[in-house]
């Protein structure tokens, strides 16, 4: 589901919201990397809108060019228009430009993936990612979505939030994650620690039991936006001892690079 009833009723009374178009982005929001196409009843299970409703702006979204239907399979891809905007918005990030090689001099020498992401309600969308050579990855790439209270990348987005802005994400998966909620909000009080500390975060089978990652926050110097790199691989190449003592101070090394050289764009 792509956002929670109470916050759609509550932004529902703001008078100047279009309760009509937040529904067909939300429809659009339910494809993901690894999805390449979806059903009415796909949709009306992610986003928890009646599947007669999800019909329409299927319908609707697909005459304005933003979904293909396949009538072979009965599903929707997206189109080219939702493709346009997607590529113009990373386009415009000038932070990929600028991290990239320095993400891969550092994919080159660990041999493991190093990624660059953003976050997107309860996760963070990776929409930069390097490899090194011989780099056995997990197979994730730019628009693959990864959760936020349990991944190094969103635990470093996390932990550089101000309390004020924190407190809200937390609160909702809180309230989406019920009784496993106690164990991801011991994770990420722990990376506020870690942060403070190290200026690192780690993730050590938090999100996926054969997955070790290091992550560590980007703040934009001139937006303010905070994002999030990390460095992650199979478990085996990446004990806890390497990200500590190696690749989580080159992450963070790469990490003021990026913001010292974004600072210097004009």
């Amino acid at each position: 589901m792509t956002d929670a009833p109470r916050h759609r009723d509550e932004l529902a009374q703001d008078r100047r919201f279009v309760v009509a178009l937040a529904r067909g982005l939300d429809v659009l929001r339910c494809f993901r990397a690894e999805d390449f196409v979806l059903g009415n009843q796909d949709i009306a299970q992610r986003t928890g809108l009646p599947k007669p409703t999800v019909s329409r702006l299927t319908h609707t979204l697909t005459r304005l060019g933003y979904l293909d239907y396949l009538e072979r399979l009965g599903k929707y891809k997206l189109g080219s228009g939702a493709l346009s905007l997607g590529y113009t918005a990373l386009a415009a990030m000038d932070i990929r430009q600028v991290a990239r090689p320095l993400m891969q001099d550092l994919a080159d020498y660990s041999d493991v993936a190093v990624s660059l992401g953003s976050f997107d309600r309860d996760a963070m969308i990776y929409v930069e990612s390097c490899r090194g050579k011989g780099a056995l990855t997990i197979g994730l790439s730019v628009g693959s979505r990864l959760p936020v209270a349990t991944s190094a990348m969103g635990r470093a987005y996390l932990a550089a939030l101000p309390q004020a802005s924190r407190a809200p994400i937390l609160d909702e998966l809180r309230r989406r994650h019920g009784n496993g909620w106690t164990t991801m909000a011991t994770g990420i009080d722990q990376a506020v620690l870690d942060l403070g500390q190290h200026g690192f975060v780690l993730s050590l089978g938090d999100w996926h039991g054969d997955v070790h990652a290091v992550g560590v926050p980007v703040t934009h110097p001139a937006t303010g936006e905070v994002m999030a790199l990390n460095c992650g691989g199979a478990a085996f190449l990446l004990p806890r001892q390497r990200l500590e003592q190696d690749l989580g101070p080159r992450l963070v090394s790469v990490a003021r690079r990026i913001e010292l050289a974004l600072g210097g764009l004009k």
